[in-house]
């Protein structure tokens, strides 16, 4: 690779480690959504390299889910995929049943629980749009990016109580309020380039004037950078691993996110889409 073209583009990935003690299948949702990013998904085993089965069906509207099955034995699972100047995305259109979805209360972002806070908070606003960046600046002012402070069954009423949480706090409580206020909203996992500490990152994706456009409370990353991964209801939905069946045990994760050239700067108020 030239030094021309190595300045001009980024890359994606990440290294996943488990250590299976009973053959498992695992249903991975690490690989980027959109076509443009090519790029190949291994794992290695005792017995040798193995490559994952890509489900098809309806859930390709919510990301690229690929099934994996491994035996007894340490695994390591690898994604790589170059990433190049892209142009800006188009919003998606909302479809009818988008816009159900994304109205009803799950797991992770209880809406029906929130209501009166949500509209007294928030109900002021006659543009949604408004009301959405309104509901982002709250999450940013009034939540600590703390790690360890919750866990995994943490829902995002417990977060607007607690005031701390990761990135999947900050797009559940986000998600919540503004389906509170019938605005669709759902989550995006995406690589995020400029993110610090890096990881794997969860955002919010609101539904005005029938598209859909990303909200980032945390701002740890521009938003015009970031590769969609998966898109659900909440962190259930686009987990990046799944045991289906067997048992293991992650033992390391590494991931990355470069963007070609210089990051672009993000105000966290104007409306962006996600490729």
């Amino acid at each position: 690779m030239s030094e021309a073209t190595a300045a001009t583009t980024g890359t994606i990935g990440c290294e996943l480690s488990f250590e299976v003690t009973a053959a498992a299948t695992v249903a991975l949702a690490v690989t980027a959504h959109r076509q443009s990013a090519t790029g190949r998904l291994v794992a290695d085993t005792a017995g040798g390299p193995v490559v994952p089965d890509e489900v098809r069906g309806s859930w390709e509207a919510g990301g690229r889910l690929h099934l994996l099955h491994v035996p007894p034995g340490r695994v390591t699972i690898g994604y790589h995929a170059p990433l190049a100047p892209q142009q800006a995305a188009t919003a998606a259109v909302v479809t009818p049943l988008d816009r159900i979805v994304a109205l009803r209360p799950s797991r992770y972002c209880p809406s029906d629980r929130l209501g009166g806070f949500a509209a007294a908070r928030f109900g002021g606003h006659g543009d949604p749009a408004d009301a959405v960046r309104a509901i982002c600046d709250y999450v940013h002012r009034n939540t600590t990016y703390t790690v360890g402070a919750s866990g995994p069954g943490t829902d995002a009423a417990e977060t607007l109580m607690s005031g701390a949480g990761v990135c999947r706090d900050y797009a559940h409580l986000t998600v919540t309020l503004c389906r509170a206020l019938d605005i669709p909203a759902r989550v995006v996992a995406v690589y995020a380039p400029g993110l610090s500490p890096m990881d794997f990152h969860l955002v919010a994706e609101t539904a005005l004037a029938d598209r859909w456009y990303a909200w980032d409370a945390t701002r740890l990353a521009p938003r015009q950078s970031m590769v969609r991964i998966a898109t659900g209801r909440d962190a259930a939905d686009v987990a990046f691993a799944t045991t289906i069946e067997g048992f293991l045990e992650m033992t390391g994760m590494s991931v990355w996110a470069v963007a070609p050239g210089d990051l672009p700067l993000d105000d966290h108020q104007g409306l962006v889409a996600l490729h």
